[in-house]
């Protein structure tokens, strides 16, 4: 496949414009948290281990520029703010379980235990 630019970043391949819209360490435990309920940003910071308040912020906000994750806020004090799926984020949620299965998987091969 030719190289090709979006937003002014020179991409080589299909696979590599993907991980730079979910990869990282963040964006995938985020979208797996999110698929089946809406989360407060409180609630995720606790649901997701070692995890800044700073990191998980910038990683929100990247998912809701992309289009992965709605952030309503209310009008209320003090502020309430939630974080959903959007229909585009829920279409990565399979690549995310296979790229979970696959890791569990190799852990399994190399004896790792999880907790």
């Amino acid at each position: 496949m030719p190289e090709f630019l979006y937003n002014n970043k020179l991409y080589y391949n299909p696979v590599e414009f993907a991980m730079d819209r979910i990869g990282g360490t963040w964006k995938m435990p985020i979208l797996w948290r999110l698929k089946n309920r809406v989360m407060r940003f409180g609630e995720l910071r606790k649901d997701i281990p070692h995890i800044t308040d700073k990191m998980l912020t910038s990683q929100l906000r990247q998912l809701e520029a992309e289009g992965f994750v709605h952030r309503e806020v209310y009008p209320v004090v003090p502020p309430k703010v939630e974080y959903s799926i959007t229909p585009k984020g829920k279409t990565a949620i399979p690549i995310i379980e296979t790229i979970r299965n696959y890791g569990l998987e190799l852990m399994r091969k190399e004896g790792i235990q999880t907790k």
